[in-house]
């Protein structure tokens, strides 16, 4: 029988610190040095990590550890590489993708030109 890793949805701070060999103190530092890694608080005011949290942490990780960046250097890394993202997303959409956005802008103005009608008749 195959024992399957169950998922969560949530992880505390000790977990967190046992899935990625940092220390508590070192994650809570890191939410003050990286944006992006503030985790939510639940009513108990415990931090409550999400998986992909959990992934931003092994990133920052990799980068602080194994590619030797230095904090800023990591930051700024980081901010490049979602920069980076977002013009890859724009310029890897299909045609289908642009026709479709199209027809949704023109439909939107059509609305809009319904609604100053509508407004007039007001």
């Amino acid at each position: 029988m195959e024992l399957r890793k169950i998922k969560k949805l949530y992880y505390s701070i000790g977990q967190v610190s046992e899935l990625t060999g940092l220390k508590q103190y070192v994650l809570r530092y890191w939410e003050t040095e990286f944006q992006h890694l503030k985790p939510n608080k639940n009513s108990a005011g415990n931090r409550v990590y999400t998986p992909e949290d959990v992934e931003n942490i092994k990133e920052v990780k990799r980068l602080l550890h194994e590619e030797k960046f230095t904090i800023k250097g990591a930051r700024q890394h980081l901010k490049d590489m979602k920069s980076k993202k977002k013009v890859i997303n724009i310029d890897n959409m299909s045609n289908v993708d642009v026709s479709l956005l199209k027809k949704i802008q023109s439909d939107v103005e059509d609305l809009l030109v319904s609604i100053r009608e509508l407004k007039k008749e007001l």
